[in-house]
């Protein structure tokens, strides 16, 4: 009897670091606003499988659609964002809608701004990672733009101007 109960009690320990080894990967970045604007806000990336979720939350937007990308240099430095260069494209791909799969790894749903300047936004993304992969999102940049994005011009999709940019950092 007491042989069974240690086996239990390991195999119970056993389980429960395994458990803890497959813990979700996640990465967040918190968006401050480019020269002469108040966009702010954060982005939380969780991984699911083959997919990560998207949970963003902004403040000081305008009224509407705004594009909303990953971009390849995790670099915020500039006054107007463009030191994060342009958009995360590892595969060579065009710029697209993000439910397409021919796209941007970084192309991302627009975010609609309500009246006030609020926007929310949780989506899941295929073909992205963290930490790990040639579509690690580790260490690039978030931005949001002043404009919507059509999703067919290349290679930005019209979107315009920065108003906020923050890197990705893991949790």
């Amino acid at each position: 009897m007491a042989q069974s109960t240690v086996a239990v009690v390991v195999g119970g320990l056993i389980a429960m670091s395994l458990g803890s080894a497959v813990q979700a990967q996640t990465a967040t970045a918190t968006l401050a606003p480019t020269a002469g604007n108040t966009a702010a806000g954060s982005v939380t990336f969780t991984q699911n499988g083959d997919k990560v979720t998207v949970n963003a939350k902004l403040t000081g937007l305008a009224p509407g659609g705004h594009g909303f990308h990953i971009h390849e240099k995790g670099d915020c430095s500039a006054p107007d964002a463009m030191s994060a260069g342009g958009h995360f494209n590892p595969g060579g791909k065009p710029h697209g809608a993000p439910d397409t799969a021919d796209r941007h790894a970084g192309d991302m749903p627009m975010l609609q701004a309500d009246a006030s300047g609020n926007a929310t936004l949780t989506t899941d993304l295929a073909g992205l990672g963290i930490g790990t992969g040639p579509a690690d999102i580790v260490g690039k940049a978030v931005v949001v733009h002043k404009d919507p994005d059509d999703y067919k011009t290349q290679p930005t999709g019209n979107s315009g101007a920065r108003v906020a940019c923050g890197v990705i950092n893991k949790s």
